[in-house]
């Protein structure tokens, strides 16, 4: 509602007195301000805040009256009343100054348009020169306690207990008249017997007195500390006509203010709490409707020691009251007791050292116009006591020590506090006197958050942007990311043109889409839009000064709807302006209207008007075009009188038209009536009053009527709905999806929180229930205030007050305004879905419910929403002390079953909430061992994970292993890998935890790459023999590094959880294995640090067998997305049939994503061994081995034994990066751009490319799998050949179609080591894939006769006998790795046959995943070692193969 903002404003008086103000008495409109000293009475004026006039009482006076105590305005602000200490009420005649005179006048620079204004222009902004002239003054002859004006009239309590009558005018002996205090008859309501004078009122005399329109009467607090109502029986006080009612059961009353709009009187108490009285209609006695007081459970330190109630103020729209206390503090409550600052708690009562600060205490505040400003004077303590006086005042040099501090404390405001229309919107709006707060977010912001100009996208015409405006029809929660992605407004300054001429603004507007604004102040409006980023002010300031808004401001459409008062016809209008036209009467639809308009306010295309001859008139606004410019025609409808029902019009708080309905009409099937305005909603005095329409009479069919005389229904009597309601929400939007949000009503209500009137449907188009109400009002408690409501979003937004502490100057030279942090406003959002979907489980309707969530699954926070229910829930259920009987949590658990979501809300509300109560919890929502398997079988792992925490502190260790493997195992055969890592740690744990020991802590981070990862600092000897190999060969750097027996030292219980985890990490190996699943087998060793080539090396003969070639072959094929190879079209007329020249692509090194992980990829520390016998790696590029590539292509097969000297070229001035995509779709690179092609012949003559040529190659790359593919490929190829599982070495040169290697690996099989098995099947193999080329597959031929040689001999040799030496040579001599670029180019391995393992000199290949960024190459790699890997990478990248 109201909100504090920055720091206060101290304002100082100008003249030099001894004297400090202590009462201010605002005039009733607050312009002016009346402020008494002991013998000053001065004026202030609101806005500028300066001094008008000073009236001095003279010595002599002064000893004769005595010091003047309080003051009251006469309701025409041309009297002012002060009374004085010895009795006398001295009466002020307010006297302007004359045509010209002011005091203060702005001045404009030169040239400045401000300059030519109209005569009437100045007096609204400048401060008037006023004088004061004293009259005779009135002797009461007793001390005065009270004043207070009355129309004509002027009351006085004194405390001899009489109560004085003056009139303002006539105040001769005839003009007054004193009613005797016991005189009055009280009684405890007016139904009691009327009898005589009260005996019990003797001595006793009116403290405080404060009368109430709206009520007709006087609240009173008497000097015993009782309180009362003393209502006059007819129109005039005469003595035997006043009649009182008392408050029962209360003594210790301080004072009191009432609340003309609500019916309220707030009596402040002896105790620091303040009683809300309401006047019981029926009975006329006094009912307590509730308190304002601070709770011990926000303010324990502070809440019991307050003293008693000071002042209590009501601003001036009633909405909110300001209470302070004898001990200092200042604390705003909304109308029904909804808290809202308190100045006694945080930062406001302790410095940011932590030492309490003294509350500031008041002696007497008034809210200023509109209630922009609250006026506060300070208490000044007495002179005699310096020392105190050091602590409140300000200090200063002695000269400015006599001034005297006012301080202004400043306030924002919900635009809903005047201008209840705002409530159909889905934003929240807040005014300060000069500027304006909204949620919505800025057009031009979505699109250049850091653009400098934002004028830029906009047209030069009244600026429709060239991005369109949101189509308001849409659905308005406008990304919930723009509504809650930040607590920053978008704040609007106000024209201050407008603002310098029609200060205070009074009403503020926006439209649907949050756009658009309007403001109305003194006269006339304005309107802004932020797509324009402009203000639009009448261009006429004579017709914005004839009228004054009245009703308030609405938007339709584009069209701003303003219920006004037009000066030179002298009659109360309703008119409508065009948004993009100019702003002139000339373009408005102006609708003449019988009586005062108080209230507006706008459903679909209709207006609805609330009068001040309280009826309701409901107008329907169409839209023409005819014209040049658009403007709406608007029809009276229909017109209901509710002058019986209401007492007073000024106790309507806002109207509003409504699609809600109660009666039977409501089903599933016609939810288009949602559409139809079929209620009134009326907030008379806090009282909630619908008045549907009246069907009961003859229904007429609607498409028998013709639309033009269709008579609207007449409305029923009204129906009370709901007490102490502040404000209504409702929307006219239908959504099918979410009918309960859409169609139910939402009531914010003070301190009793909110409550939703929501409708009920019954499901699938059954019959309703006859007992089954159509609607029912939940109430639930928000921690925020509410501003508006998401209707689909299920959220409640609002806004709050957040302090910053001011390290300013401390201790004696502080200041009275560096007492205070600097108060800031930010927006907040909550959910409220949990609390509705609760209420209606407690009352068993767990059917709508049902529908309730289901319909809001969709929304981002719809777990959390589930999660904060059971909390909520268990919380209240688990710690309660006494038993339960009938407990909600087992319902909510059932609830929540109906949800996929079930199993994760669970587990996450267990792990939010304390150990103690999970024993109750899953008692009621089942066994987590149970759930844990429910998790399993839905494939949901990482809830899985969680059930797995909460198992190992419920169950012993046993269990949770049981479960942890259970879990591992899934993990591992979906190729979760962090998750197995986790469950890795785990299980040690669990195995360390068995003897007590802590789990053991992880040393370093875990790699959390996805592809095949080398293992830094390791050696690979492919002479390992099976029985070589130990379980812990080499110790991986990670969580789980498995020790050798030297470093296990005796702690057999790791041994066996490590042999543990190992058994199943093998069996995990094989069973890939044994599925041909070779690129799972690569990430999972590559993942998990699972060591590959000792573990192949013992399952050689076993499992790592391949037991069908073509189904091993189609099976690679389909993991690495690699094309089954196809025979060009072109291959017999060749372009390169002779051999003389060699394409080659100059495109600088592969640098699509998932490519360049070669360049990058990390090498071993050793540099490259010089192999003797042949070429490495790094050899340079002319030193190429000379049988380039004659494997690949189909046409080589003619020229197999050839050699081709031709070398590759490398053009290094290309800056650009391009990269090579295989022609089919399965590669994640993109495809050639703009690379060089070249024909490089021995000579390095350049040629030119023929289309031909171009087709093979395309057919070249064609052939060509993935890079990141081959990759893989040949890493697994280099594992299984140091593994010796030759027959898999097979196949994947076959898939790489790699001569050398099914050379190589057939050069093996004579090795007496290789078992006659496997040379067997090798053969059998090659002949199965033969045979299935040839049917299937043509693409493989070219290939297979290429090898056709090493397949004859593999013929041959099996029926010779293998040499027992003939392996040992082979060895020496280096054997090929897969990782070769073209065709012949060896990579050396400089292995020792005794076991003992030399560095390999190569750096490995990692996998990126895909989309990923490459790895910078690793630290350790020297530069030059990795510029030339990058040469040869590039040699690599360029092969046409």
């Amino acid at each position: 509602m109201y909100f504090l903002t920055g720091w206060p404003r101290r304002l100082l008086c100008p003249l030099r007195s001894e004297e400090e103000p202590f009462h201010v008495q605002p005039s009733s409109q607050r312009f002016y301000f009346a402020l008494l000293s002991e013998t000053q009475l001065s004026i202030w004026f609101s806005r500028p805040s300066v001094l008008i006039v000073s009236y001095i009482e003279s010595a002599k006076a002064a000893a004769q009256f005595g010091f003047y105590q309080k003051a009251e305005w006469k309701p025409d602000d041309s009297m002012i009343a002060v009374a004085t200490a010895k009795g006398y009420i001295l009466l002020f005649d307010v006297l302007g100054g004359g045509d010209d005179k002011y005091l203060y006048e702005p001045v404009y620079p030169k040239g400045s348009p401000r300059v030519k204004v109209t005569p009437g222009y100045k007096e609204e902004q400048c401060a008037p020169a006023l004088s004061l002239e004293m009259k005779k003054p009135v002797d009461l002859e007793a001390p005065i306690t009270s004043l207070q004006s009355l129309r004509e009239d002027l009351l006085v309590c004194t405390a001899d207990g009489y109560l004085h009558v003056l009139h303002w005018d006539g105040l001769g002996s005839n003009g007054r008249k004193a009613i005797c205090l016991t005189t009055i008859p009280f009684s405890l309501d007016l139904q009691s017997a009327r009898g005589g004078p009260s005996l019990d009122l003797e001595g006793v005399y009116i403290r405080c007195m404060e009368y109430c329109v709206t009520l007709d009467g006087f609240a009173v607090v008497l000097s015993d500390g009782r309180l009362g109502f003393i209502t006059p029986l007819c129109n005039t006080i005469t003595t035997d006509q006043l009649q009182g009612v008392w408050a029962a059961d209360v003594t210790d009353g301080t004072c009191v203010a009432v609340n003309n709009k609500y019916r309220l009187m707030a009596f402040g108490c002896a105790s620091g709490s303040v009683l809300v009285y309401m006047i019981d209609t029926t009975t006329g006695s006094m009912q307590l409707s509730h308190k304002l007081e601070l709770t011990p459970k926000h303010y324990p330190d502070i809440y019991n020691k307050t003293g008693p109630v000071k002042l209590i103020c009501w601003s001036p729209d009633y909405s909110v009251a300001m209470v302070t206390w004898e001990c200092g503090g200042l604390s705003l409550w909304s109308v029904f007791g909804a808290h809202l600052i308190c100045t006694l708690g945080e930062d406001f009562a302790y410095r940011s050292d932590d030492t309490k600060k003294d509350p500031l205490k008041i002696s007497s505040m008034s809210w200023g116009a509109e209630g922009y400003h609250l006026w506060v004077l300070p208490y000044k303590p007495e002179r005699r006591r310096p020392e105190e006086q050091q602590d409140v005042e300000m200090v200063e040099p002695p000269p400015s020590s006599l001034q005297a501090g006012i301080l202004q404390f400043h306030f924002i405001k919900s635009a809903l506090t005047v201008n209840p229309c705002t409530s159909n919107q889905e934003q929240v709006l807040l005014h300060g006197e000069d500027r304006l707060y909204l949620t919505c977010v800025d057009p031009s912001q979505i699109h250049s958050s850091s653009d400098a100009h934002p004028h830029t996208h906009i047209h030069p015409r009244d600026g429709s942007p060239m991005h369109h405006p949101p189509n308001p029809d849409s659905s308005l929660s406008q990304g919930l990311s723009t509504l809650l992605g930040h607590k920053h407004w978008h704040v609007v300054q106000i024209h201050s043109t407008y603002l310098e001429s029609n200060w205070p603004i009074r009403f503020a507007a926006i439209d649907t889409a949050g756009q658009c604004m309007a403001v109305a102040g003194r006269r006339g409006f304005a309107h802004y839009s932020l797509f324009t980023r402009k203000w639009k002010l009448f261009g006429n300031i004579t017709q914005e000064q004839n009228m004054t808004v009245t009703g308030g401001l609405a938007w339709w459409n584009d069209f701003v709807v303003v219920a006004c008062y037009n000066f030179i016809d002298q009659q109360e209008q309703l008119r409508l302006y065009q948004r993009s036209s100019n702003l002139d009467n000339a373009f408005a639809s102006v609708t003449k209207l019988h009586s005062d308009t108080l209230l507006l306010n706008v459903f679909r295309d209709m207006v609805i008007l609330f009068r001040a001859d309280c009826s309701i008139c409901l107008y329907s606004i169409e839209r023409r075009n005819d014209s040049p410019n658009p403007s709406a025609s608007v029809e009276l409808l229909q017109e209901v009188s509710m002058s019986r029902y209401i007492p007073h019009p000024a106790l309507v708080v806002s109207v509003t038209l409504t699609s809600v309905r109660t009666e039977t009409g409501i089903t599933l099937k016609a939810p288009q009536q949602a559409c139809m305005a079929e209620s009134i909603m009326l907030n008379l005095a806090g009282q909630l009053i619908m008045l549907q329409r009246d069907r009961s009479g003859p229904q007429v069919r609607d498409k028998e009527t013709p639309a033009v005389n269709k008579k609207l229904l007449p409305f029923c009597p009204p129906v009370v709905l709901a007490q102490c309601v502040e404000n209504v929400w409702t929307t006219c939007r239908s959504n099918k999806k979410k009918r309960h949000l859409l169609e139910a009503l939402w009531l914010s209500c003070g301190e009793a929180g909110m409550k939703v009137w929501l409708p009920l449907f019954p499901r699938d188009h059954r019959k309703p229930h006859s007992f089954l109400s159509r609607r029912i009002m939940l109430p639930f408690h928000i921690n925020i205030y509410p501003l508006a409501v998401l209707f689909e979003d299920a959220l409640v937004l609002g806004a709050t007050n957040e302090t910053v502490l001011y390290d300013g100057l401390q201790g004696s030279s502080e200041p009275l305004e560096a007492l205070f942090p600097y108060c800031t406003v930010e927006r907040t959002s909550q959910i409220y879905l949990h609390h509705i979907l609760r209420q209606l489980l407690v009352r068993n309707l767990g059917e709508q419910a049902l529908m309730l969530a289901q319909s809001c699954a969709s929304l981002p926070y719809f777990p959390h929403v589930m999660e904060l229910m059971v909390h909520v829930v268990l919380e209240e259920e688990a710690t309660s002390r006494e038993p339960i009987p009938d407990p909600l949590l087992p319902t909510v658990a059932k609830f929540i079953t109906e949800f996929p979501l079930f199993l994760q809300t669970i587990v996450h509300c267990a792990r939010k909430t304390e150990y103690a109560l999970w024993n109750y919890l899953f008692a009621a929502v089942g066994n987590p061992k149970d759930l844990f398997e429910e998790c399993l079988i839905a494939q949901d792992l990482d809830t899985a994970a969680s059930y797995l925490i909460i198992l190992q502190n419920m169950e012993v260790p046993a269990v949770s292993r049981q479960h942890a493997t259970l879990l591992f195992n899934t993990a591992l055969e979906q190729g979760k890998w962090d998750l197995c890592r986790h469950m890795i740690r785990f299980l040690k744990a669990i195995g360390s935890g068995e003897m007590e020991t802590p789990p053991p802590t992880p040393t370093t981070q875990e790699p959390s790459s996805t592809g095949f990862e080398f293992f830094r600092n390791r050696s690979i000897s492919l002479s390992q023999s099976a029985d070589s190999v130990t379980t812990g060969k080499f110790n991986l750097q990670k969580t789980f590094s498995m020790p050798t027996g030297a470093s296990a030292k005796g702690r057999d219980v790791e041994c066996a959880e490590n042999m543990y985890i190992d058994m199943m990490l093998w069996r995990h190996a094989r069973h890939l294995l044994e599925q041909v699943r070779l690129r799972d087998l690569g990430c999972f060793s590559a993942q998990l640090g699972f060591e590959l080539i000792g573990w192949l090396c013992r399952e050689r003969n076993r499992v790592a067998r391949v037991e069908d070639f073509v189904t091993a072959l189609k099976r690679l094929h389909k993991d690495f997305l690699w094309p089954f190879p196809v025979i060009p079209v072109g291959s017999l007329s060749s372009p390169l049939k002779n051999g003389r020249c060699r394409t080659v692509l100059s495109t600088r090194l592969l640098k699509s994503q998932s490519a360049d992980s070669l360049l990058n990829s990390d090498m071993d520390t050793a540099p490259p061994p010089a192999a003797p016998t042949n070429h490495t790696w790094m050899d340079g590029l002319g030193q190429r081995a000379k049988d380039m590539d004659t494997a690949s292509s189909a046409h080589s097969n003619q020229h197999s034994p050839q050699t081709h000297d031709a070398f590759l070229s490398l053009l290094t001035n290309k800056v650009e990066e391009y990269s090579v995509g295989s022609a089919t779709d399965l590669t994640e690179t993109s495809s050639v751009v703009d690379g060089d092609w070249m024909m490089v012949d021995e000579n390095s003559s350049t040629l030119s490319l023929s289309q031909a040529e171009l087709e093979h190659i395309s057919m070249e790359l064609a052939n060509k799998g993935p890079h990141k593919s081959q990759v893989q490929l040949r890493y697994l190829l280099h594992v299984f050949m140091e593994a010796g599982c030759l027959e898999w070495c097979v196949v994947i040169g076959l898939i790489l179609r790699d001569a050398n290697v099914i050379k190589q690996v057939i050069s093996f099989l004579d090795s007496p080591e290789v078992p006659p098995e496997t040379v067997q099947s090798v053969r059998n193999g090659l002949l199965a894939v033969d045979t299935w080329a040839s049917t299937d597959c043509l693409g493989y031929k070219p290939f297979l006769n290429l090898i056709q040689p090493q397949l004859q001999q593999l013929l041959d040799s099996t029926s010779e006998q293998v040499q027992p030496e003939a392996f040992q040579p082979v060895i020496q001599s280096s054997k090929l790795s897969g990782s070769e670029a073209l065709g012949g180019a060896t990579v050396p391995r400089v292995e020792d046959s005794r076991g003992v393992a030399a560095p390999l000199g190569l750096a490995l290949p990692s996998l990126e995943p895909a989309g990923g960024f490459p790895r910078p190459p690793s630290e350790d790699c020297p530069a030059e070692q990795t510029e030339e890997q990058g040469e040869e990478e590039g040699a690599y990248d360029c092969t046409l193969s």
